[in-house]
């Protein structure tokens, strides 16, 4: 019987068409549903001070004694810098996915239809990370570089040049962005242009997490047990690096409030740790599926707030 643990054969050539299935079939819906920021947001609209960005709810403060010293305008004009703060994080992590995905087509052949579409999704980020770059510029948010921290994670990361790792934390990334992104499309309440580009990010992104997810699962079936332990730790301290950059301090210091006094009160409020909870259900289940996470490892991840 040949090794399953090393496809050869007919069994690599099942994977090989899988992986080419899928490859059309987000090559076509690329080709159907791209966008262009630059044209379909209207970036001239004046941005309503009083408009929020996030749902009240959604906010880090909201419900602490720190909220309740803020007024209505004060309140909206914190969820908006939220959310510059994480479309500053998001343009971080997307050149980092970026480089990750640059690499993976250098090692393959640049017929496959695999290949051709990680060029496409690298396009696709390429077009996001502009919009995001606009909408922090429309905000009047100071920066959209990251935090130091995060940049040499960010480093860390070219240097192991672990792909692997590229799609997993995608695979994050997106999901959390998306649940988050999802709840802003449907309440009409919110900030108008937040709402445009939250749109289009998540129209897009859909079809990443469908390139990202069967590569990880077929990269995770040929890890060694002894890999896949550390993958493990690796992939929950990402995770926790990532949701960490999403809301810099500078956002509380716009609202006039005590930078380390606001981070402490977010951290420790329910509210904001249910909200992380929320946005990363589907990436956590679908890890715990594959086994990356496991009844020995939810610790980490509940350290990172990320489970309940």
């Amino acid at each position: 019987m040949p090794d399953t643990a090393t496809p050869t054969g007919t069994i690599a050539q099942q994977r090989n068409a899988d992986r080419e299935l899928n490859a059309s079939r987000l090559l076509r819906a690329s080709a159907k549903h791209s966008h262009d920021p630059l044209t379909e947001v209207d970036w001239t609209a004046p941005v309503d001070p009083d408009h929020y960005a996030l749902p009240a709810h959604r906010v880090t403060l909201y419900g602490t004694s720190l909220w309740e010293r803020l007024d209505e305008r004060q309140r909206a004009q914190l969820s908006v810098h939220q959310l510059a703060s994480t479309t500053a994080a998001g343009i971080w992590f997307e050149l980092v996915l970026m480089e990750g995905l640059i690499r993976h087509v250098y090692a393959n052949d640049l017929t496959t239809g695999h290949a051709q579409y990680a060029l496409t999704e690298v396009a696709d980020e390429c077009r996001h990370s502009t919009m995001f770059a606009r909408y922090i510029t429309a905000t009047g948010y100071p920066s959209a570089r990251p935090t130091r921290r995060a940049d040499r994670l960010g480093r860390l990361h070219f240097l192991l040049n672990d792909t692997t790792m590229t799609f997993a934390g995608a695979i994050f990334v997106e999901e959390f962005t998306d649940a988050m992104q999802r709840e802003m499309i449907r309440d009409e309440s919110l900030q108008p242009l937040a709402r445009s580009v939250a749109r289009i990010h998540v129209i897009e992104e859909a079809r990443h997490i469908g390139y990202a997810k069967p590569e990880l699962e077929r990269r995770w079936a040929r890890m060694t047990p002894a890999r896949r332990a550390v993958f493990r730790r690796a992939l929950a301290l990402l995770a926790r690096q990532s949701v960490a950059e999403i809301v810099n301090p500078r956002v509380y210091a716009l609202a006039g409030l005590d930078p380390a006094e606001a981070a402490r009160a977010a951290a420790a409020n329910p509210h904001w740790r249910q909200a992380r909870v929320d946005w990363s259900r589907k990436a956590l289940d679908f890890f715990t599926d594959l086994g990356i996470i496991t009844p020995s490892t939810t610790r980490h991840w509940r350290r990172a707030s990320l489970l309940p």
